[in-house]
């Protein structure tokens, strides 16, 4: 048969998307790990205009953004069921603490979750752990597998989400933009189309932008210049609804070529991350390398902005987006394969 995606002539299907979008995660990350920090005519130059298209070493290193995806992933997996905060907060600051410690976590981590990190292992209440004015992107590039875990509502997963988040970057916008994030994953894992993608998380933000999940986050919204909750928790979603504006604008007009930073935000921080990622998906939807090689050839956050791409392409197709030679090739590819087969 032919392969909807690649277009070449495969095996029926594999649409297992959990899978996917884990791998699609790692991909991206080791695509886009060597071409973060270089400007767009460097990246060409190096790989040509279509960007990098093929994983390099044996295996791909990735980078702290799968490596804390991962982490959130066995939280989510050792909790189950059980998805309170009361359960999954000690195991994410469990699986957070045991990243900053671990001898693998040299892939030049954001100070924001190590500074965090050395306040939840010292036994700090996470709300007074957190960084409360950062809302970087490390807040929604781990985000992911909290899209995938079969079972969870849709309140529980802002919950979750907004929690992970919470742990590290305390900012509005980072529980948002990790809140629509996670969103996006859902609905996609369920059947949405990439192209409906943008409009569906505008919709999201709308209903939500006066939401604050006490449950999940206690006093986290108690800061300096802050009248009330909604007040905190709708700063966060006015920016993200302000840089969906955006996404909506560039995919107005055709594909010029240009750098995707231009448009949607170079990805340091939480809300352009997930705005650059999802051009790159949303344009490149009917070719899943192309989205990443595109993602990769940026001149912001390019491992963050890619690994978004590829877990949002990955849920969309499942591990038939992915070329098959790459499955063994990854870094942690025994650990994307024990989450994937859980929640498939």
């Amino acid at each position: 048969m032919v392969d909807q995606v690649t277009g070449s002539r495969s095996a029926p299907i594999d649409v297992r998307r959990a899978s996917g979008s884990l791998f699609g995660l790692a991909y991206g990350d080791a695509l886009g790990a060597p071409t973060e920090f270089l400007s767009l005519a460097e990246i060409e130059r190096r790989y040509g205009p279509a960007g990098p298209r093929d994983l390099a070493g044996e295996p791909a290193r990735v980078t702290d953004d799968t490596q804390m995806g991962l982490a959130v992933g066995w939280a989510l997996h050792e909790a189950g069921s059980a998805a309170t905060p009361e359960v999954l907060e000690p195991l994410l600051r469990q699986k957070f603490v045991a990243w900053a410690h671990s001898p693998e976590n040299n892939r030049a981590p954001g100070m924001t979750c190590l500074r965090a990190c050395g306040g939840l292992a010292e036994g700090l209440r996470w709300q007074d752990a957190t960084i409360a004015g950062s809302k970087g992107c490390g807040a929604n590039m781990r985000v992911t597998p909290v899209g995938l875990v079969p079972g969870y509502d849709l309140d529980t997963l802002a919950g979750v989400a907004q929690l992970q988040a919470g742990l590290t970057h305390g900012h509005p916008t980072g529980l948002a933009a990790s809140e629509l994030t996670a969103y996006a994953v859902r609905v996609l894992r369920d059947g949405a189309a990439l192209t409906d993608l943008p409009a569906l998380l505008r919709r999201r933000a709308e209903e939500q932008r006066t939401v604050y999940r006490a449950d999940w986050l206690g006093d986290l919204w108690q800061q300096p210049a802050v009248e009330d909750p909604s007040t905190f928790i709708s700063r966060g979603w006015d920016e993200c609804l302000a840089v969906l504006a955006r996404l909506d604008a560039a995919l107005l007009w055709p594909d010029d070529g240009a750098d995707p930073c231009e448009a949607t935000g170079a990805g340091w921080i939480a809300e352009e991350a997930l705005a650059t990622a999802l051009l790159c998906a949303v344009r490149h939807h009917d070719d899943p390398v192309s989205a990443l090689a595109r993602a990769a050839t940026t001149s912001g956050d390019s491992d963050s902005i890619a690994c978004l791409a590829g877990a949002f392409v990955g849920a969309a197709y499942g591990m038939a987006a992915w070329p098959v030679d790459w499955r063994n090739r990854i870094e942690y590819a025994d650990q994307l394969t024990a989450l994937g087969t859980a929640w498939d």
